[in-house]
C-alpha cells in the first residue's frame, strides 16, 4: 500500500514538474530571442501550439520515466539510481520534445536555438530530481522514524532463522523490516525465541491476517526437502518480495543479491534479472506489437476462420486454462486446430506425432504455427508477453513438478507466445521432454534481457517460414 502511494506521489509531481518547467522554459524562449531581436523583428511568435505543446510535453516526461523503470521496485532503488534514472530520462524527453516541436520555430540565432534545448533540459533535471529527492527523503525518513514498516516473515525456527532474526532486528531502522514473527515448517526443535504465529499449512491465513509484505525462508539442512514445496506456493503472490538463504553452491556461483554491506545475504526469488527499464520497454513492445499485428493480419484472421469452418465443424476459436505469472489459471485462445471436442471424456492429452485428433488443416497451421496468432489478444490483456515460457495445463504442470519442483521459479514472470524452449524442443510429446523445454526456459529467466528477446523472435520467425512448428 505505502509503495501504491509513493507511486501516486511521483507520478503526480513529474507531472505538475513538467508543466512549471515548460511555463518557465517559454518565458525563456521569450526573454531571450523577443528582446534581442526586438529592434528587427517585431515580435516572436513560435509556430507550435502552446496548448498542444503544455499537453505533450507533461505526457511525455512521464512516459520516458515510466521506460527507464523509474517507478519500478522504487522501495529497494538507491539515490545513485534515481540521479541516473532522471539524468537520463529528463534529456530524452527533452530531446525529444525539441525535435517533435521546437524544429519548426522561427529562430534568428542557432546558438538560442541549441541553448534553448540544454535550458529546458536542465531546467527539468534540476526541478525533476529536486521534488524527487525531497519525496524519497520523506520516505526514508518514516521508515527511519517507524512511521512506515513492511511486515516480514521468517519461514522456520531453527537457529537459522534466529540467526537471520537477530540480523534484521539490528537493521530495523533503516530498512523498516518490521518482524512479525515465525512458521513452522517441520517437528524441528525450536530455537528461535520470537512468536511462532502458526504452522506452513496456514501460511494463507497468516498473510492475509498480518499483512505481510516481506518473506524469508531460513531452513536448517535437515529441511532441504520442503523449499521447493514452500516456493511453489509462495510464488503466487506477486505483491510479496521473497527470499532465501544461500547455501554453499549459491554462493560459489555467485546468485547471492547484497543490497548493503550490512544486510543479510539472500538469494531474491521476486527480482528479475531483466533490468527495470527493459521491462518498461518489454510489455510497451507487447502492447504495440499485439495491437499492431491484431489490426493488420484481421484479413488474415477472418480467411483462417472460413478455412477452419470449411475444413471441419466447431468453433473457429479454441478456449483452454493455462497457468499464468503467480501461478494464476487465465483462459488462452488459439485457432482452433482439432475436431471439436476431441478431448470430451478424457483426461488431457499432450499431442503425439500423426495425432488422429488434428484436422488436416489444423496441421497446415501448426506446421507454421498460425493456431497460435489469437494469443495476441492475450498480450494485449496483459496475460502473455511476445517472449517468455510457454504456458502449461495444470494437469502437466503437476506432472512436471513431481519430477522438476522448480517449476514453480517460472511463476514470476509472464509465459509467452514464443519461446526458447520451442526453438530447441519443438512441440512436446511427453513429460520428459516439457522437462526438458523447463530446463530452457529456466535458463532464459535468469538471463533474460531484451537482446535475448529480439533474438528468440528471429529464430521463431525462421522457424514459421521454414514450416517447422510441428
Amino acid at each position: 500500500m505505502e509503495i501504491k502511494k509513493l507511486i501516486k506521489k511521483y507520478f503526480i509531481a513529474d507531472f505538475f514538474v513538467s508543466i512549471v518547467t515548460w511555463l518557465l522554459f517559454c518565458c525563456f524562449r521569450w526573454v531571450a530571442n523577443d528582446i534581442l531581436v526586438f529592434k528587427e523583428i517585431a515580435i516572436f511568435t513560435p509556430n507550435y501550439n502552446f496548448f498542444l505543446a503544455i499537453s505533450f510535453y507533461p505526457v511525455c516526461c512521464i512516459f520516458i520515466s515510466y521506460l527507464t523503470g523509474f517507478y519500478d521496485r522504487m522501495a529497494t532503488r538507491s539515490r545513485i539510481v534515481e540521479l541516473f534514472s532522471t539524468f537520463i530520462s529528463t534529456f530524452i524527453s527533452s530531446l525529444i520534445t525539441f525535435f517533435v516541436i521546437l524544429i519548426d520555430d522561427v529562430v534568428v540565432s542557432y546558438h538560442y536555438y541549441y541553448q534553448s534545448f540544454f535550458v529546458l533540459w536542465g531546467t527539468q533535471f534540476l526541478l525533476m530530481y529536486f521534488v524527487r529527492f525531497c519525496i524519497t527523503q520523506n520516505y526514508f525518513s518514516k521508515i527511519r522514524r517507524g512511521d512506515i514498516r513492511f511486515n516480514l516473515l521468517i519461514i522456520g525456527i531453527g537457529q537459522t532463522a534466529e540467526n537471520t532474526a537477530q540480523s534484521i532486528n539490528n537493521k530495523l531502522r533503516f530498512y523498516g523490516s518490521n518482524l512479525i514473527g515465525f512458521v513452522r515448517i517441520s517437528r524441528m526443535p525450536k530455537k528461535v525465541t520470537g512468536k511462532i504465529v502458526g504452522n506452513f499449512s496456514q501460511i494463507d491465513t497468516i498473510i492475509k491476517q498480518y499483512d505481510i509484505q516481506n518473506i524469508i525462508i531460513a531452513l536448517e539442512d535437515e529441511e532441504s526437502a520442503f523449499v521447493f514445496d514452500i516456493i511453489n506456493h509462495l510464488m503466487r503472490y506477486q505483491n510479496i518480495d521473497i527470499n532465501i538463504l544461500p547455501r554453499q553452491l549459491e554462493i560459489i556461483t555467485g546468485r547471492v543479491l547484497l543490497n548493503d554491506i550490512d544486510s543479510v545475504p539472500l538469494i531474491s526469488l521476486s527480482t528479475l534479472s531483466m533490468p527495470a527499464w527493459q521491462r518498461s520497454i518489454k510489455r510497451v513492445f507487447d502492447v504495440v506489437s499485439s495491437s499492431c499485428l491484431l489490426l493488420i493480419l484481421s484479413p488474415f484472421f477472418v480467411y483462417i476462420a472460413f478455412r477452419i469452418k470449411l475444413n471441419s465443424k466447431g468453433p473457429v476459436f479454441y478456449k483452454q486454462e493455462r497457468i499464468g505469472q503467480g501461478g494464476k489459471p487465465f483462459t488462452i485462445y488459439k485457432f482452433r486446430s482439432m475436431y471439436d471436442n476431441a478431448e470430451k471424456g478424457l483426461p488431457p492429452q499432450l499431442t503425439q506425432e500423426n495425432d488422429q485428433r488434428i484436422t488436416s488443416y489444423g496441421r497446415f497451421m501448426r506446421k507454421y504455427r498460425i493456431d497460435e496468432l489469437p494469443q495476441l489478444f492475450n498480450i494485449l490483456k496483459g496475460e502473455m508477453s511476445v517472449v517468455g515460457p510457454r504456458p502449461e495445463r495444470a494437469y502437466f504442470i503437476q506432472q512436471i513438478i513431481e519430477e522438476a519442483p522448480y517449476y514453480c521459479l517460472l511463476y514470476k514472470i509472464k509465459p509467452g507466445l514464443l519461446s526458447w524452449g520451442p526453438i530447441k524442443v519443438g512441440y512436446t510429446h511427453s513429460v520428459a521432454e516439457m522437462k526438458e523445454r523447463l530446463n530452457y526456459d529456466i535458463i532464459y529467466m535468469d538471463n533474460m534481457s531484451l537482446f535475448n528477446d529480439i533474438k528468440i523472435i528471429a529464430y521463431s520467425i525462421e522457424i514459421v517460414f521454414k514450416g517447422k512448428g510441428i
